[in-house]
């Protein structure tokens, strides 16, 4: 049996839940990310197994450990990077600063195998944390038989989608300078993400949808024209994989891992971090443009199709776990 403790309310969880749905012997242990305020209430969980792999995200993963048994920690993303320092609180900053950062070097330390969703996350953890070993990479995957595109027609208002927490760090407090630029075709409609339930600044075309269920989210996307993915730091985003599987050009910073997947001026546009004005008139030339639109979103999914399918996430776990099992 493959052991995963994972917390629920973010894109990991998703991930290993994916895991536990499709491959055989593979057991999810969920767990409230509030046991992480104190650490060693998550010792306990899944003791009572015997697992012949254990298989967590790398920031608590040392926690999970067992003696003889083999552990493979992933990077789903790396939060010590400096580059989250303005959009957290004062403590998740000593947080970060602090114990997360000593209970990551712990478990890179520990760990059998590593792997990281994306080249960039696994290279700024490797330099942060002085990581001489290797981190196989494993990008993350959708299924793309269950988020397809539909065609769209032009009409009188543009659907614009956010979908994410509403976090400093998913870039929510762009979202009403944003609209602000664009015309008065343009909407913008938000989720609240896995935890969020709060809204944004009432405006007319910033339109709430509240907490999506995962079952709903592939109808939600064929309604759309348009991801808008304002997100600062991103380990490998499932949110834009299922949006380009559906047809949708991507607009979004020109950081992290994005460029890993959405190609600049083919499957949408990547703006300078923190350039409105960029970003507004990237999403109004989609906008006047449905031909463009159209052919950035086949794209796309012929990218899905081709390099992040759900199928080719499953094939290379499954081989790295049977490999880390002969050890």
């Amino acid at each position: 049996m493959i052991l995963s403790p994972v917390s629920v309310g973010n894109g990991a969880y998703v991930v290993h839940s994916q895991l536990a749905k499709k491959l055989p012997n593979y057991r999810l242990v969920p767990y409230n990310p509030k046991r992480t305020f104190f650490p060693p209430l998550l010792y306990p969980l899944g003791r009572g197994f015997k697992p012949k792999l254990i298989h967590a995200p790398l920031d608590y993963a040392w926690f999970h450990a067992q003696r003889s048994v083999p552990l493979v920690a992933t990077l789903h993303n790396y939060v010590l990077d400096q580059a989250f320092q303005p959009y957290g609180s004062s403590l998740q900053k000593l947080h970060w600063k602090n114990d997360l950062r000593y209970f990551s070097f712990l478990a890179a330390r520990r760990a059998d195998v590593l792997t990281a969703v994306s080249h960039f996350t696994a290279e700024l953890a490797k330099t942060d944390l002085g990581i001489n070993k290797p981190v196989k990479i494993i990008y993350n995957g959708i299924d793309e038989q269950l988020f397809f595109p539909k065609k769209r027609v032009v009409r009188d208002e543009i659907n614009v989608l956010f979908s994410g927490n509403l976090s400093l760090r998913k870039g929510a407090q762009w979202l009403l300078p944003i609209i602000q630029r664009l015309d008065k075709r343009i909407v913008i409609y938000y989720t609240s993400g896995l935890r969020e339930t709060s809204s944004l600044v009432a405006h007319p075309r910033l339109r709430p949808l509240g907490q999506i269920s995962y079952e709903k989210m592939p109808e939600l996307y064929r309604e759309m024209d348009i991801l808008l993915f304002p997100s600062v730091r991103e380990g490998h985003s499932l949110a834009v994989l299922e949006a380009m599987a559906s047809g949708l050009p991507v607009v979004g910073w020109n950081t992290s891992s994005l460029s890993e997947v959405v190609t600049n001026g083919k499957g949408g546009f990547l703006c300078p971090l923190e350039d409105i004005a960029a970003f507004a008139s990237s999403i109004q030339t989609l906008a006047d443009n449905h031909t463009l639109c159209q052919q950035m979103g086949e794209f796309n999914r012929v990218v899905v199709e081709q390099q992040f399918t759900l199928k080719r996430m499953l094939t290379d776990y499954q081989e790295l776990f049977d490999l880390s099992c002969q050890k």
